[in-house]
């Protein structure tokens, strides 16, 4: 789009990628330990409230990148219409 528009975009456009970017990576990093908390707990029996920690900490990531990606696709949208010839 910034070749498009021969100028570089606002600044906060590529911030809400990077943040969303950040998100991704965590939600990685959380589905990980839950994978390692489930392959742990059918080996040793049910642990049951460090595995709640472990999906509660996925669910709010999961949270985290639900608004970064809303946030990205309004901030992508204006930037499309920035772009358009008038």
């Amino acid at each position: 789009m910034e070749r498009l528009r021969s100028s570089p975009l606002h600044a906060n456009i590529s911030t809400a990628l990077d943040k969303q970017l950040e998100s991704i990576h965590v939600v990685q990093a959380r589905r990980k330990d839950e994978i390692v908390s489930a392959s742990s707990r059918q080996r040793h029996g049910p642990p049951r409230c460090q595995d709640e920690r472990v999906v509660l900490a996925l669910a709010a990531a999961l949270r985290a990148l639900c608004l970064a990606t809303r946030k990205v696709r309004t901030v992508l949208w204006c930037a499309f219409q920035m772009t358009l010839p008038k």
